[in-house]
């Protein structure tokens, strides 16, 4: 029999087992903390992945490279691809005051951090950089928070669509500049060329996807194993392919998720087995994005400024709802939950953290240093402020209110 130091030799060996220790703590973690408190699993996750990262538990590498940046990706393009299911073009025509408060939130957003961080002294290339980061809501976040709470309803259908759509922008945007980066105060203009090519390679493989996904669907049953495989199998292939020929493979699945939704316009239900392995997925992703956000530079001028972004990105976003309420078909009230619901930044802003470092180290190196602690504040402090806005708007279930029911009486779905 092998020595057990050269059976490590030819498999994962330690950091294999660290990460599958990392994920059995971060499901118990998560249970338990909705258990007990009421709250969505995604703090237990993000708790877990800090706790890992100021422990110097595993390491990820930064920034992002290999297997970690593949799974990252995955999980994200796994997501975006849910999302854009379920996000149909003809609600815009219905009400295209939607599309309208899509574009003021953005770009709104993008304007205050913008003159903020100016204020704070701040190169333009790094500002930019930040600016685009700041864009996106987490989908990823608020799909975990409305699976836990079992949350429905107006605010909470608005919330995902706008962080859909503000993803949309964001990676669009951020992809595009990945050329321009250490550019000055003409790169914008230059970029648009490299927006529109990384929009118009994406729409293409998301097209592709589309397609191929819309005609299993027609030989197989949606909820089937087969299903399940084959759409995992095709968003794994499209997340690949598309980000090296130019294009951003979690857009493309983005893209391809709402060209599914007009040529499958039922309502989409995951296959059973695709929904646990997406979740697994997820939950890995939350780890992960915690763990690297958890080691960044927490000195007090880094300090100070992520906590300018965060708090200038927040009254933006909730600023331009309440703004562009009128004819939204949305209240006031309703509105400012919504604005509320888009605090939390999570996966896809690492992921173009990540992608800036690459690009350039010294513009990169700035701008993760603002963002990593963004990131983890906004995940954090995110999910609760979503899990608020969806109780006092009424649409979630006052899970903390169950801890007299039996085991797995308060999980969704019994």
């Amino acid at each position: 029999m092998p020595s057990w130091a050269a059976r490590l030799e030819v498999t994962p060996g330690p950091q294999a087992l660290e990460w599958v220790l990392l994920l059995t703590l971060a499901a118990l973690a998560g249970h338990l903390v909705q258990r007990h408190t009421g709250m969505p699993k995604i703090i237990g996750y993000a708790v877990v992945g800090v706790l890992a990262g100021w422990l110097g538990f595993t390491d990820a590498g930064w920034p992002l490279a290999g297997v970690g940046l593949f799974l990252l990706e995955l999980g994200i393009a796994v997501v975006l691809f849910e999302v854009g299911a379920r996000l149909s073009l003809r609600w815009f025509r219905h009400n295209p005051m939607l599309l309208v408060q899509s574009l003021a939130e953005s770009v709104l957003t993008y304007a205050a951090a913008y003159l903020a961080l100016r204020a704070l002294g701040l190169e333009v290339p790094v500002v930019r950089a930040l600016a685009v980061i700041a864009m996106a809501a987490s989908p990823a976040v608020l799909l975990r928070v409305v699976f836990d709470l079992r949350a429905n309803g107006p605010v909470t259908d608005r919330a995902i669509a706008l962080a859909t759509l503000n993803t949309l922008y964001a990676l669009t945007i951020g992809t595009g500049m990945l050329h321009t980066i250490d550019r000055g105060e003409g790169a914008m203009l230059a970029s648009m060329l490299s927006w529109a090519a990384v929009l118009g390679i994406s729409l293409l493989f998301g097209a592709l996807l589309a397609a191929l996904l819309a005609a299993a669907l027609r030989l197989l049953h949606p909820t089937s194993q087969d299903s399940a495989i084959i759409i995992m199998s095709l968003i794994a292939a499209c997340a690949t392919i598309a980000t090296p020929l130019g294009g951003s493979g979690p857009l493309a699945a983005l893209l391809g998720g709402i060209l599914l939704k007009q040529l499958h316009p039922r309502p989409w239900v995951w296959p059973r087995q695709l929904g646990t392995a997406a979740s697994m997925l997820t939950i890995l992703m939350f780890v992960l994005v915690s763990l690297v956000a958890a080691q960044a530079d927490w000195s007090a001028g880094i300090t100070w400024a992520a906590l300018v972004l965060i708090v200038t990105r927040l009254l933006a976003k909730v600023a331009s709802l309440l703004l562009t309420s009128a004819g939204s078909g949305m209240t006031l009230r309703k509105s400012f939950w919504v604005g509320i619901a888009m605090v939390p930044m999570s996966s896809v802003a690492l992921l173009l953290t990540s992608q800036f470092v690459v690009a350039s180290h010294s513009i990169g190196a700035q701008v993760a240093a603002i963002a990593l602690p963004t990131i983890l504040v906004t995940e954090l402090l995110g999910a609760v402020l979503v899990s608020i806005a969806l109780g006092r708007s009424g649409e979630a279930s006052r899970l903390w209110r169950q801890r007299g029911l039996p085991p797995g009486a308060g999980e969704p779905g019994k």
